[in-house]
């Protein structure tokens, strides 16, 4: 496999995976290398299914085959530009990854000045299937054979130097016969060592690491197992662990829980950008009080997903060897 490419806003004068691309002509590499020469008159949108900041999602079908795929249409916001560099990360990114618990992409097409990613189609989202039980919790061999698969994704991710950085619900898609898969990677990016300075404004808050939090513009995959374990929480729970509504609330509803984080827990914590020495001092953490449906071992793997120094937040390879997944019945889910 080719060696990833750091692409990012500026993705226009930049190399993608499969070759020296710039924007201008970058429809033409996708004719060139579309895994089959289809057209978007072979496709029958049948209904709008989500929109995100960067385009449309609708349900589709192959006219001659029958087969029901996710048809991103990526919004141009000026057709001079070409296609947006945010298209062009995910596509690149897409391309690389292929695993049984990431969702496929099938086909790049374009429609005059519109550009289509046809995604395999999957009926549900995590956040739904959560919404849809009401009150009642998931099943504790669900939430452990889920949690095994998307940090087994995620793994597959970081070992190619890839961080999703959008981690929630939403984004992870469910079937009927236990499989969840990780999408939506627009703002996923290849990451070089040492770890580049990044955005700031990135994950949805209520799945958001501290440090990002905190102003830090270095940061590597230990953001992206924050947000498992956030997700995780949630998986147990069927509510949110941190349900901020403003960064600082976030920040707070974290301290409130985790304890505010001190030099001796956290080194370089203070020196952080937006670290206040005015910020309240909660003392005590009450992990365990919020998550009183899970095992010891998910509350010991829980925590050190939740840890806040990132240098020693369990990694996914770490994770997947925890003990809290011993007894999983690994036979269900498909080999890698």
């Amino acid at each position: 496999m080719n060696r990833s490419v750091m692409i990012d806003d500026k993705a226009k004068h930049e190399n993608c995976i499969s070759g020296r691309i710039v924007k201008r002509n970058f429809e033409d590499h996708i004719i060139e290398t579309a895994s089959t020469l289809r057209t978007m008159d072979n496709f029958i949108k049948i209904e709008k299914i989500g929109e995100g900041t960067y385009g449309v999602v609708y349900k589709g079908k192959h006219k001659r085959t029958g087969e029901i795929v996710a048809m991103k249409k990526i919004r141009l916001e000026n057709d001079d530009e070409g296609i947006p560099s945010t298209a062009i990360r995910e596509i690149s990114l897409l391309k690389e990854l292929t695993h049984p618990n990431i969702v496929s992409l099938i086909d790049v097409l374009m429609e005059e000045s519109k550009l289509y990613l046809i995604f395999e189609y999957l009926t549900m989202d995590l956040k739904k299937y959560m919404d849809s039980l009401d009150n009642k919790l998931m099943d504790s061999t669900v939430v452990k054979s889920y949690l095994y698969q998307i940090t087994r994704a995620i793994l597959f991710c970081h070992k190619r130097r890839i961080l999703h950085r959008d981690l929630k619900p939403q984004n992870l898609l469910i079937d009927k016969t236990g499989i969840i898969k990780v999408a939506d990677f627009g703002l996923g990016r290849a990451f070089g060592i040492p770890v580049r300075i990044y955005t700031h404004e990135v994950v949805t808050l209520w799945y958001r690491a501290p440090e990002i939090l905190l102003g830090a513009t270095r940061y590597s995959c230990a953001i992206d197992m924050w947000s498992i374990g956030c997700i995780f929480a949630e998986m147990a729970t069927n509510k949110p662990l941190f349900q901020g509504d403003s960064e600082i609330d976030q920040l707070f509803r974290i301290f409130r829980i985790l304890r505010t984080p001190t030099e001796e827990i956290w080194p370089g914590v203070t020196q952080l950008p937006d670290y206040k020495t005015t910020f309240p001092n909660w003392m005590t953490n009450n992990l365990d009080l919020q998550v009183k449906t899970l095992e010891p071992d998910g509350l010991n793997l829980l925590e050190a997903m939740l840890t806040y120094d990132p240098v020693y937040r369990i990694s996914a390879r770490a994770a997947l060897q925890h003990p809290y997944f011993n007894d999983l019945d690994t036979c269900k889910i498909p080999a890698v």
